[in-house]
């Protein structure tokens, strides 16, 4: 490919497809999904995501097809409730990551990414005059009222947050549901993060952990999903309620189209703490050219050229 600017925005995309029990193959510059009942083709060029499920295989033609065309793959649960790897995309521009970078070495910018994440929780608030530790206090009583209320509605007694990873059958259901519903959560999240070019580990509110970003954005959606799904899947009964709480979440996430809304949320939390300057800034001009070098007097020097037939 000679320009990869004639790839296909994620903003222009299908957002993603989901496929299981099925096998994919190559069908000229596109895929077919085969399974028991049909083959359907599937126009590599308009795909952001193709998520592969249980039961899928793809063949090697098919992987190639897909990369060809901006296609980022990724293995994954029932209905994407885990992630278990991810496989090269669309962003091949170093854009937003960089951006990401910036902003998250710059004290004073951070604070600004943080702030604008605690606004997002608290809609039509003014939080402004408020010290980070103060805010940090409100979302405390946003998330115990959350559970609180979700407590009445169900009936379900809420004794508080109790979980041990090495030891995940002594905690009561409402919290073996909660993490359950977390870990989906946060795979739809990883998921929406690396599609748009961001990395995962690099936080603003948590920090020094390979998926600190992906706890930072589940924590802007956790309270109007997790928590009352968590809720209604120990109500029904304390068998199976981990099964229960992931079909649940994933019913919820379908309908309300959650990974189509994280991708804009990150731009807007990404954006809204930018300089002008920064966000008129091209990071990659010309994807087709040769990557720059980096230099500590010039800043940035052309990249694709023999520095030794440089006249000094």
């Amino acid at each position: 490919m000679k320009d990869l600017h004639i790839l296909p925005k994620v903003k222009d995309s299908w957002s993603y497809l989901y496929v299981e029990h099925s096998k994919i193959d190559q069908d000229a510059k596109s895929i077919t999904v085969h399974d028991a009942k049909a083959a359907i083709q599937v126009p590599c060029a308009v795909l952001s995501l193709l998520m592969l499920g249980p039961g899928t295989s793809i063949t090697h033609a098919a992987v190639k097809t897909l990369a060809d065309n901006g296609c980022m793959l990724m293995w994954c649960g029932e209905e994407s409730v885990r992630v278990y790897a991810v496989g090269l995309g669309e962003t091949r521009s170093a854009k937003n990551l960089l951006r990401r970078v910036r902003l998250h070495s710059d004290p004073e910018l951070r604070l600004q990414v943080v702030r604008r994440m605690y606004e997002y929780r608290f809609p039509g608030e003014d939080l402004s005059g408020l010290r980070l530790e103060e805010i940090r206090g409100r979302e405390g009583v946003r998330v115990r009222e959350s559970y609180a209320r979700a407590s009445r509605e169900t009936g379900v007694e809420w004794k508080g947050r109790d979980y041990k990873s090495g030891s995940w059958s002594s905690a009561d259901p409402i919290n073996r549901a909660l993490s359950a519903g977390n870990s989906c959560l946060y795979g739809l999240c990883h998921a929406a993060i690396v599609a748009s070019g961001y990395s995962p580990a690099l936080g603003f509110i948590h920090t020094g952990k390979a998926l600190s970003f992906v706890y930072d954005i589940g924590d802007l959606y956790k309270a109007n999903t997790v928590i009352p799904a968590a809720f209604r899947s120990a109500a029904d009964g304390n068998g199976r309620v981990e099964g229960r709480m992931r079909h649940l979440l994933r019913d919820s996430f379908f309908e309300s189209r959650l990974l189509e809304r994280i991708v804009p949320d990150l731009a807007f939390l990404m954006s809204g703490a930018a300089s002008a300057e920064e966000q008129e800034e091209d990071f990659d001009a010309n994807d087709a050219l040769p990557s720059g070098l980096w230099d500590p007097e010039s800043g940035i020097v052309a990249g694709g050229v023999n520095h030794s037939d440089q006249e000094e």
